[in-house]
């Protein structure tokens, strides 16, 4: 029951991107079309659960047994760099086909806040590695659906007839705030 808990509580109530605002210039950048959206999100699922997976390894370790916890963020950083590297290479090397797919967007997540926050907040929040792991997978799992939803309204909107001076980034912004007002129903599911 709290793994469901978990995974509820990551993707509606507490959305990485509407409720804790991390992950933005993605969700504002990639969400164009529908289909460049599924890629992102399908790429950040990936990278995020693997990051989280091994900075969680790396904070419970090295970085507390030695007293370095305070090295936390930069070795995050470093960390999620380096992986999102390996796995461009490895991926250009094994599966072709599956880099071409991912294409920009795995230099991209190293530049994604939300993957560095989600790695932070494990910890933060106290999480086992099954919980970690769990709770990533349904962070990023909420993170594409807003991805998803952002990039269908905003498809949609090219077919309406927005006002001049509403036209891309304004009107954007606006459905991000009603998207997020909307996902504030769920606060008291959990």
């Amino acid at each position: 029951m709290e793994y469901i808990i978990i995974i509820i509580s990551a993707i509606f109530v507490n959305n990485i991107v509407f409720a804790q605002f991390l992950g933005i210039c993605p969700f504002l950048g990639v969400s164009n079309k529908l289909s460049t959206s599924l890629g992102m999100g399908g790429a950040v699922v990936f990278v995020m659960t693997l990051a989280t997976l091994v900075t969680y390894l790396v904070y419970q370790f090295v970085l507390v047994p030695l007293g370095l916890g305070f090295l936390q963020t930069i070795s995050y950083i470093l960390i999620i760099a380096a992986l999102v590297q390996m796995v461009e290479i490895i991926l250009k090397k094994v599966s072709p086909a599956l880099y071409q797919a991912l294409g920009i967007y795995l230099p991209l997540i190293t530049t994604n806040c939300a993957v560095l926050g989600v790695a932070i907040l494990v910890i933060q929040k106290n999480l086992n590695l099954l919980e970690s792991v769990v709770f990533t997978v349904a962070t990023s799992i909420g993170f594409t659906l807003a991805l998803v939803i952002f990039a269908g309204i905003r498809e949609h909107m090219e077919l309406m007839g927005v006002p001049k001076g509403m036209r891309g980034v304004p009107i954007a912004l606006v459905v991000a705030g009603l998207l997020s007002l909307a996902f504030m129903g769920f606060a008291g599911l959990v």
